[in-house]
């Protein structure tokens, strides 16, 4: 298992160095491991920190965050209590919107149907007078594919033909794990099944663009019959 110094933890997590003190001194994070004068934290103390956050989005206090928490440190760890919460392990970022500012991502693609697509595909959902997407990342791809032209909707219809696939491809990896190791190691192992999965997806790229590129080259133009030699008479006159 990793483990990380203050610093390292902290920019694993997106936050300030402080935000962290913050939350060891309030008994929101186990105490880390100590080599001396050296704090080293690991992958739960890191999960953690992810939880908190997505608490803190939910519009959780951190007074109550400390509660929930301490009620799982016996017999659970922060991983059920995120599982509990409908957090689970993921590691994308949620974002709260205002209806005003989800339309400015999409330039004025926010359709009802649009819209009824995203919430089938669990893509947004709704929070009081708030709208919050699941994925900071995928909320930035998606405005940028349609910023480049590509209508919302056919983005949204590759979002569920890919959600597709990778479930496919979690199931494979969760095999192989389950198969020859335990189900505790999907957690530790599941940054080479991403590992895995950018550079098959990387290396069918170069592939694709590859063959684009040599079915769009003309054919070469056949030569020109050369003259016939000084002194020999061409066979048709």
């Amino acid at each position: 298992m990793r483990e990380y110094r203050t610093e390292e933890l902290a920019e694993a997590a997106g936050i300030p160095v402080r935000t962290l003190r913050f939350y060891r001194e309030r008994k929101l994070l186990p105490p880390p491991r100590r080599e001396g004068r050296i704090a080293w934290y690991d992958e739960h103390h890191l999960a953690r920190l992810r939880t908190i956050a997505a608490l803190l989005e939910r519009g959780h206090t951190l007074g109550g965050i400390a509660e929930l928490t301490a009620a799982f440190e016996n017999g659970r760890d922060v991983g059920q209590l995120g599982e509990l919460l409908g957090i689970g392990w993921s590691e994308e970022t949620p974002v709260r919107l205002t209806p005003e500012a989800l339309a400015d991502y999409f330039e004025g693609e926010v359709t009802p149907e649009n819209l009824a697509a995203s919430l089938d595909l669990g893509y947004l959902a709704t929070d009081g007078d708030a709208i919050v997407h699941v994925s900071r990342r995928l909320l930035d791809v998606s405005s940028a594919l349609v910023r480049e032209g590509v209508p919302l909707a056919a983005v949204l219809e590759t979002g569920r033909r890919v959600r597709e696939h990778a479930d496919a491809m979690a199931a494979l990896f969760t095999e192989l794990i389950s198969a020859h190791l335990t189900e505790e190691a999907l957690p530790r192992l599941r940054p080479l099944a991403k590992s895995v999965v950018e550079a098959e997806l990387t290396m069918a790229m170069d592939r694709l663009l590859a063959s684009a590129t040599a079915s769009a080259t003309p054919p070469a133009a056949p030569s020109a019959p050369s003259a016939a030699p000084s002194g020999v008479q061409d066979p048709s006159s």
